[in-house]
């Protein structure tokens, strides 16, 4: 947004930049085209070069027998220049003339000669007049070039047509180059207008949903990159926001599910305790031991809402110690394998260092382990076999949980730590909570680890999780 604020500015900067170059360049043209003149030889000097030529003449004025004349390199020049000369005595009279205009007198007073001097030019001619004085003998002597230029005698010397000429059409230029600059900026805040009226349709689209991406290159064009990146991210969001909805649908239908399932049992077994009139201890045993069963699956159900909501919120307190990992996980399996459940299970341990180190809560990772391995088992078949490899990496801790079941497809994959996602390649009812994996990456990340899992259906699930600073 800030870049089209500058870009903005720069370019009624720029507008008004260039409206003033334009005036500088005209008014220098004209300046040049004033105090210039084109000489009668067809090149360009300036405009007081009539003054100069008359000053530098005198040097052609000779004198035969006390009369001045011209030497023939000065009638050249004259006949170059088209100019036309008077030399006159110090009365005023005619002693000497060439090429001179029709206009002209054969002699002039003082006060003529001033007057002359000071119009720079003869009445009713256009050629400019310009006089010097040479001296001889102690005789002091006039001369009157007449050049075929039109000057004006001013604080310095200026081209007449072009002076005159440009006074004429320098103000008509001005009033164009303003009525440029002022339907330049009606026309500049009428785009600019229009442009923001665009910003503000697809700032409205956008709320609506409705926006498609813009490729703009005007000033705007950062403004159009951040709303196409908006829209982007807001359609992203509005995916998880519909995806994560689903899942807790979902989640919500299976923990209903969930609970539903073991408090029917426990209802019923408890009704025909109650309806029972015989109440034999064998069958009571039996009752019981079903209810037990599934209350303490709603107990394990309850717990682990309980520890995802914790881990998820940072409340679960963490108490870490310098144990041995090898150990742990070693009386871990075996407290597996001596559940009933799992008794026929195979468990395989890898390690190439009798005693590892680390700082770790034993409960936490008691839990998170305890979840990867009995998963291993609910979604495997019964021969499926389970390898823990623990091994170290430099300072890191690497740990391998890997079995040979059938491994799982791409979309269970890409689902595998989400929270109250239960995905199953195999065709029985499994009695987890949808919790176990998100729970162990969430213990795994709070002792600063991190948790990945590779699988090849048909042969098999790794999981890959990695502690550093061992």
């Amino acid at each position: 947004m800030k870049q089209s604020g500058y870009k903005t500015i720069f370019h009624i900067y720029l507008l008004f930049f260039l409206a003033f170059l334009g005036t500088v360049i005209l008014a220098g043209v004209l300046v040049f085209m004033t105090i210039t003149i084109r000489t009668p030889d067809g090149t360009t000097a300036r405009s007081d070069w009539p003054k100069t030529f008359t000053e530098d003449f005198a040097e052609h004025i000779i004198f035969i027998d006390s009369r001045p004349q011209v030497d023939q390199s000065g009638i050249e020049l004259l006949q170059d220049n088209g100019a036309g000369i008077q030399i006159l005595d110090s009365s005023g009279c005619e002693v000497f003339g060439h090429q001179k205009p029709e206009q002209t007198e054969e002699g002039y007073t003082s006060v003529e000669l001033l007057q002359l001097s000071q119009r720079g030019k003869l009445e009713n001619s256009d050629a400019a007049a310009f006089i010097g004085t040479v001296s001889s003998d102690g005789k002091d002597y006039a001369y009157i070039l007449y050049l075929p230029v039109d000057v004006s005698k001013l604080t310095m010397y200026v081209n007449g047509d072009r002076f005159y000429g440009g006074k004429n059409i320098i103000l008509p230029i001005l009033s164009v180059l303003f009525l440029l600059i002022l339907l330049s900026g009606v026309l500049y805040g009428l785009w600019t207008t229009k442009a923001v009226k665009r910003l503000m349709a697809s700032i409205q689209e956008i709320s609506i949903r409705s926006y498609l991406p813009v490729e703009d290159y005007s000033v705007f064009q950062d403004v159009y990159d951040s709303l196409n990146v908006l829209d982007t991210e807001i359609r992203t969001s509005d995916q998880l926001r519909l995806q994560t909805e689903k899942m807790r649908e979902e989640w919500i239908a299976n923990i209903t599910h969930d609970l539903k399932t073991p408090l029917s049992p426990i209802k019923g077994y408890a009704e025909v305790l109650q309806e029972d009139g015989e109440k034999s201890e064998k069958r009571c045993k039996r009752y019981a031991a079903v209810i037990l069963k599934n209350a303490a699956y709603m107990e394990n159900l309850i717990n682990d809402l309980k520890l995802t909501y914790q881990l998820e919120n940072g409340m679960f307190p963490v108490d870490r110690q310098e144990r041995d990992v090898v150990r742990f996980l070693k009386e871990l399996v075996i407290d597996i394998l001596n559940t009933p459940e799992y008794e026929a299970r195979v468990v395989h341990f890898e390690n190439k260092e009798p005693v590892i180190s680390y700082s770790f809560d034993s409960t936490l990772l008691t839990r998170a382990f305890r979840n990867l391995i009995i998963n291993a088992f609910v979604h495997g078949k019964e021969n499926t076999e389970v390898t823990l490899e623990i091994k170290r990496e430099g300072t890191s801790l690497q740990i391998h949980v890997s079995d040979n079941g059938e491994g799982m497809t791409a979309e269970e994959m890409e689902h595998l730590f989400d929270r109250y996602y239960r995905g199953t390649n195999t065709e029985q009812e499994t009695e987890g909570t949808g919790l176990g994996l998100a729970i162990a990456k969430s213990i795994v990340e709070l002792h600063g680890g991190s948790i990945a899992a590779s699988s090849i259906p048909g042969m098999g699930t790794t999981f890959q999780i990695d502690f550093p600073s061992c």
